[in-house]
């Protein structure tokens, strides 16, 4: 698969668009954030 072609998802922290990891592959319909700083800050403020 060619960059330009990869899936593309918006982190629900940060909302900025991220593109599909090769370590995503088996888990990607469960990915939510962009990033490990984004997941432990999200759980870090009430919402």
């Amino acid at each position: 698969m060619k960059k330009q072609h990869l899936p593309e998802k918006i982190c629900i922290h940060c909302l900025r668009p991220f593109n599909w990891r090769k370590k995503w592959q088996r888990c990607w319909e469960e990915v939510r954030y962009c990033s490990e700083r984004c997941k432990r800050e999200s759980k870090q403020r009430p919402k």
